[in-house]
């Protein structure tokens, strides 16, 4: 597995190369206009969930004979209403999102801090308390800039994590030698 894995990567190397560049971009120009990036992102993700709920709909009606069809249907209902919400009024909802993000951001800190003291008799803990560390003071750091952190969180944490893809993109192929 590990020899076909390396083949892909030689055998693709300008491919990988050229797909973390472009990462790299997308994610300075996600950094650069982060309200666009918000924006963008928040219109993607309710095509997604657009899509789900057709399928899920679909599904519904064409799983006949099942018991839960009314709750499918229901589930895919919902998904088109947050989906249509999302894709089509692009300037609604971004505080409940940034909201949403910068709870989850608090919560993963707090689980992480107590996993990391959990395990201070293990090497490596500390970096689980200061990875707890920052995701505690991203996720409170955008609480405490609300309402005017929405118009910047999401498209910057979107740049970031194009930006760290790219580079793991890029460098891939430059860490496994041609064969």
């Amino acid at each position: 597995m590990m020899a076909t894995t390396h083949t892909a990567i030689s055998e693709n190397r300008t491919w990988f190369i050229i797909f973390g560049i472009l990462l790299i971009v997308l994610g300075t120009l996600g950094i650069v206009f982060p309200f666009l990036t918000t924006i963008a992102a928040k219109i993607f993700l309710g095509w997604l969930f657009l899509i789900g709920g057709m399928v899920q709909i679909v599904h519904a009606f064409s799983a006949r004979g099942w018991s839960e069809f009314f709750l499918d249907l229901l589930m895919g209902v919902l998904f088109l209403i947050g989906g249509g919400w999302l894709a089509f009024f692009p300037l609604t909802g971004i505080i409940t999102l940034t909201i949403f993000l910068a709870a989850m951001f608090v919560v993963q800190g707090i689980i992480e801090i107590a996993m990391a003291l959990r395990m201070r008799h293990h090497k490596g803990w500390i970096w689980m308390l200061l990875a707890g560390i920052v995701a505690l003071a991203a996720g409170g750091l955008i609480l405490a800039q609300l309402p005017s952190s929405a118009t910047w969180a999401i498209g910057l944490l979107v740049g970031i994590n194009l930006i760290m893809t790219g580079w793991a993109y890029l460098l891939l192929p430059m860490m496994v030698s041609r064969t």
